[in-house]
């Protein structure tokens, strides 16, 4: 089975050729500031970057005729389960109008779609950011005018869950329980129960450990003062929040290899700060650990900053009596990508539908 992936970020479009899960083919499409300041919405970009994968395509003669799928990255639609949908009218709306946001993932399952359309084959997208699963009990905050939301790294923690549950387990993903911690420039960890991701931090704004470029959750009560010291616009705080808070806001740089690296070189400062962070993620391990009653089959590392093994090692030493421990650096979202539209293409799974 050959399929196009097609995962849209905000500078590059990243395209892949999978036969199978074997990649035959991948490139990096680069997008300058200059070539995107025509455009005033994310979703007006669509014909340019398709214009720009076509041409891909043809100068490394691949022909759609060839495809059976193609997947993109979904992008920021209503909450909805986990799994890989087929793209349709629904969804495109959604995505187009940016109902939910805007993001340059959003642009997946529209060149998706297209690109499809054009050799009458299907389209899916897999575990958008937006897969929703929680239990009733976790959605509820301490007051009814907030309810916690469900954003995190879903193609990522349940790529890696569905792996370790085959290689390590011999098991179907649905059938063991994981707690699985995503550390890249955003850091998630969720309870992965039979499946279902029953609890996760909002991993974009205000919960869970700070990040190499967000702030986590923070002291709510120091947050409204600030807000309202009349000394930050609502977008400068945003910023604090997410862009310029964690690691950056204390450190200056996003770059955790650099901390890591000044750490060791002996920059105390630096090397606070780091533990800090492993610490945080330490007990938000511990945290969804006990949403799963203990009953925990592994702890599940992953995401850039797991390539860091005195890191993971600093998170292993506090959370190792709960369970093994299991570490798969870096998130490789094209195969997971692919791996998704290869199981609806076997016929191991059904493609959900978008409502």
């Amino acid at each position: 089975m050959k399929q196009l992936i097609i995962n849209p970020g905000s500078t590059s479009t990243k395209i892949a050729v999978y036969e199978d899960e074997t990649m035959i083919f991948e490139k990096t499409i680069r997008h300058t500031t200059e070539e995107l300041q025509p455009f005033n919405k994310v979703a007006d970009q669509f014909q340019f970057r398709k214009e720009m994968i076509m041409a891909a395509l043809k100068e490394n003669n691949i022909s759609l005729k060839d495809l059976d799928a193609v997947v993109g990255r979904g992008g920021l639609l209503k909450p909805i389960e986990g799994g890989t949908y087929s793209v349709n009218d629904k969804l495109i709306e959604d995505l187009k109008t940016s109902a939910r946001g805007e993001h340059a993932s959003n642009l997946g399952a529209i060149l998706a779609r297209s690109i499809a359309d054009e050799v009458n084959i299907p389209s899916f997208i897999v575990d958008p950011v937006v897969v929703d699963e929680m239990d009733d009990v976790a959605r509820l905050s301490g007051h009814p005018e907030f309810e916690r939301i469900s954003i995190w790294h879903a193609l990522n923690q349940k790529a890696v869950a569905r792996r370790a549950a085959q290689e390590e387990f011999g098991k179907k993903y649905e059938e063991m329980n994981f707690v699985v911690a995503h550390l890249g420039g955003g850091i998630s960890v969720g309870a992965h129960k039979k499946g279902r991701v029953v609890d996760v931090n909002n991993a974009l704004n205000g919960e869970g450990p700070f990040s190499p470029e967000r702030s986590g959750a923070l002291p709510a009560g120091q947050l409204v003062k600030m807000c309202f010291s009349g000394k930050y616009t609502e977008a400068q705080i945003n910023k604090m929040l997410v862009g310029k808070g964690g690691i950056s806001a204390y450190l200056g740089t996003n770059n955790a290899k650099e901390v890591s690296d000044r750490a060791k070189a002996g920059d105390g400062k630096a090397k606070l700060i780091y533990s800090a962070m492993a610490y945080q993620v330490a007990k938000a391990i511990g945290e969804y650990a006990v949403v799963l009653d203990g009953d925990v089959d592994a702890i599940l590392i992953t995401g850039g900053i797991a390539y860091d093994k005195d890191f993971v090692k600093m998170i292993e030493d506090k959370v190792k009596f709960i369970a093994r421990v299991l570490v798969y650096p870096g998130e490789d979202e094209l195969l997971a990508l692919a791996q998704g539209g290869l199981r609806i293409l076997k016929g191991l799974e059904e493609a959900k539908t978008y409502k």
